[in-house]
């Protein structure tokens, strides 16, 4: 299931320009919107936790947001995203592609490198390499013949033991 939500990610982040149907959300923590999707891009406003956002559109690790206030650019993690206005399956795949589907925890890192944004802006889906890395998932039961087979063995670690001193530094 990891390597499908990492498969996912990764093709949402390939799309260039994804649109996304538009779709509320909440801030996760107080950030900086910006005039560009760009951490050095000029500051068009700003939001608190908790303050309702419009999300617009996404673009690599970063969604186009619209507030009460102010729109621009917003860091895809400081963002939960929430119910979608309109059910499209671009939304539905970026927000389990982001780990926020079904729980609404956050539980993704964003990161884009080796990849300039020419490169990016290149990238198309390509079907057949998909297949082709999904070939390689492994189940549990395989790891551990894998593991046997290489005569890997499981290492269990113990707790340090407690301080005697509990009290001292």
């Amino acid at each position: 299931m990891k390597i499908y939500k990492f498969l996912l990610l990764l093709v949402a982040l390939l799309l260039p320009g994804v649109s996304i149907a538009s779709e509320m959300g909440s801030a996760l923590k107080a950030d900086i919107i910006r005039a560009e999707p760009y951490s050095d891009a000029k500051k068009t406003g700003d939001f608190a936790r908790g303050d309702k956002l419009e999300i617009i559109s996404k673009k690599g690790a970063w969604l186009k947001v619209k507030t009460t206030k102010d729109s621009g650019w917003v860091r895809l993690l400081s963002v939960k995203r929430g119910a979608s206005k309109g059910g499209n399956a671009t939304s539905d795949i970026l927000k389990l592609a982001s780990g926020r589907a079904g729980t609404g925890q956050v539980v993704a890192t964003t990161g884009v490198r080796g990849l300039n944004e020419e490169e990016l802006k290149a990238a198309k889906y390509n079907a057949t390499e998909v297949k082709k890395l999904e070939s390689y998932t492994q189940t549990s039961m395989q790891g551990q013949q894998f593991a046997q087979s290489g005569g890997l063995k499981a290492v269990i670690f113990s707790y340090l033991p407690e301080s005697q001193n509990k009290g001292e530094k």
